[in-house]
């Protein structure tokens, strides 16, 4: 398991804390959260979920490769790699285990496992009452070609599990519907709600602890306006609607923080596409003063302290 050679030091004290950054690479985003958590005193590991297990033979069951010290204080997720359906049950199940013996887990497996399936966090966000565009979720090409010609278009034909715009798709039309295989075998399809005004655009604000730390408008000549697709991101001040929005569309997938996406209609009506549980926020940071890796670090640490505060 890589360290951060130039930010961790050897646990030097019982009081010191230790958090465990999941990641599977030493990227802009790691760096910047290690250094905002040694200025904060805490010390941090980069935990590869692939090198980790079970192990019943130990006291809490688990196998972490270089936490020989004991356990960490807390988890940070920064983002998981992909792979097999087991490969991911078994790092979701790693996650939801570390949670069971009482360790803080941001983003907990649960909240991930709401916003990785697209289907999950539109069920959540419409059960609740959230503004949403209305989403149909099937393995039928037939029951998909059927709300195609039934429901009013176009559609935006989205992977269950994806990322950074990539694989979306616009439907105008049942013919436009790819074979099962090349969405392997889920048709999610949430009808298009942009508006095209001298390109497109949609806001990713970022959510921590309950309020709104930044916000950005992506701005884009595409109507997929990721900025991993060329969307150029420009600064933006949430209002009150849109910072409530974002608020009550992170609790309802119980995360501790999330990067929500949402977009105005041609009504002007607010509404959020996505939640995202592990946002990148590198884009993000270009457009706000607002140090985001101290805020999400700081905010962690904060809830260390309160939990002592609470078990006194």
């Amino acid at each position: 398991m890589p360290h951060l050679p130039e930010l961790i030091a050897p646990r030097v004290s019982a009081s010191s804390r230790t958090i465990a950054l999941v990641t599977d690479k030493n990227d802009w985003h790691a760096r910047t959260l290690g250094k905002a958590f040694a200025a904060l005193g805490a010390q941090i590991l980069l935990l590869k979920l692939p090198a980790c297990g079970f192990d019943t033979a130990t006291t809490h069951g688990l196998c972490l490769p270089d936490f020989e010290l004991g356990l960490p204080d807390a988890v940070l997720v920064r983002d998981m790699a992909g792979g097999t359906f087991q490969a991911v049950t078994l790092r979701l199940g790693f996650l939801h285990a570390l949670q069971e013996i009482g360790i803080p887990v941001w983003n907990g497996a649960r909240s991930i496992e709401r916003c990785v399936d697209k289907s999950a966090t539109s069920f959540l966000l419409a059960r609740a009452g959230l503004p949403t565009p209305m989403t149909w979720v099937t393995e039928s090409r037939e029951a998909a070609a059927e709300v195609v010609r039934r429901e009013a278009g176009p559609f935006v034909l989205k992977p269950l599990f994806g990322s950074q715009g990539r694989g979306l798709r616009l439907l105008h039309s049942e013919l436009d519907l790819p074979a099962p295989a090349e969405v392997a075998g889920v048709y999610y399809l949430q009808r298009f709600v942009g508006v095209e005004r001298d390109g497109f655009r949609d806001f990713r604000v970022l959510v921590s602890c309950g309020r709104v730390v930044a916000a950005m408008m992506r701005h884009s000549s595409h109507w997929v306006t990721n900025v991993r697709r060329g969307g150029k991101p420009v600064a933006a001040v949430a209002d009150a609607t849109m910072r409530d929005l974002a608020v009550a569309a992170t609790a309802v997938v119980g995360a501790n923080f999330a990067g929500v996406d949402m977009v105005y209609d041609q009504d002007g009506r607010l509404s959020v596409l996505e939640v995202n549980s592990m946002p990148a926020w590198s884009g993000l940071q270009r457009t706000t003063s607002v140090d985001i890796a101290a805020t999400l670090a700081g905010d962690l640490v904060a809830s260390l302290r309160l939990q002592v505060l609470r078990n006194v």
